[in-house]
């Protein structure tokens, strides 16, 4: 398993979505992957604060994946970071969140000029991220480019998706170029609860 190290805590900040995210087990949330007959299959986050920012480290069991994202106070994107089978990150992104974005080499990736947020479809997680972002009111709909990523073949895509705040926890999610809209709920915090059709909550 890949691990990031953390340092000790010495303060707690005012804003913190998550208190137990300031002590060093973290707060972890686990969904249980419900789509394709993959009900054995579990994704697990845990969320730590560290160095200013929250530290989000991610276990998809069905795809057998590991990921890192470390995002700022206010949960703008950073880093991401995703491990396959070797102990070197397989993928590795960085973003100076204002919507450019380039790999830990140096490389710019142009194309992905204008995201601010990541998505895996394999992680109902990132959907937090544009959730807790925008200040949308039921009823409003918000399209944005995201940097959409497939772990299989490590393609990086800027993807227009589309949110509407359809209840004060509910979400329905498309994606550009498919008919299907998928409804999910969240918690307090912002994070998914359970994704239809794929995701359920159990922990």
């Amino acid at each position: 398993a890949h691990h990031i190290r953390h340092g000790t805590v010495i303060r707690v900040s005012a804003y913190t979505p998550f208190p137990a995210a300031h002590q060093p087990e973290g707060h972890t949330v686990q969904w249980q992957v419900i789509g394709n007959g993959n009900h054995d299959h579990l994704d697990t986050i845990t969320i730590r604060w560290e160095n200013e920012g929250f530290t989000v480290s991610g276990v998809v069991s069905s795809e057998r994946i590991e990921y890192v994202l470390r995002l700022s106070a206010a949960w703008q994107v950073r880093q991401f970071i995703l491990f396959r089978d070797l102990d070197e990150p397989d993928l590795w992104l960085a973003t100076d969140g204002s919507g450019r974005w380039g790999e830990m080499n140096g490389a710019h990736r142009t194309e992905l000029d204008g995201c601010y947020d990541i998505h895996l479809e394999c992680a109902p997680f990132t959907h937090s991220l544009p959730v807790r972002r925008l200040p949308l009111l039921v009823g409003h709909t918000a399209e944005l480019p995201v940097v959409q990523v497939n772990p299989d073949t490590l393609e990086v895509t800027a993807v227009n998706h589309r949110y509407t705040r359809v209840s004060d926890q509910g979400w329905e999610h498309t994606v550009d170029g498919s008919d299907h809209t998928a409804e999910f709920t969240v918690d307090q915090y912002g994070l998914v609860v359970d994704y239809a059709g794929g995701f359920r909550r159990v922990s």
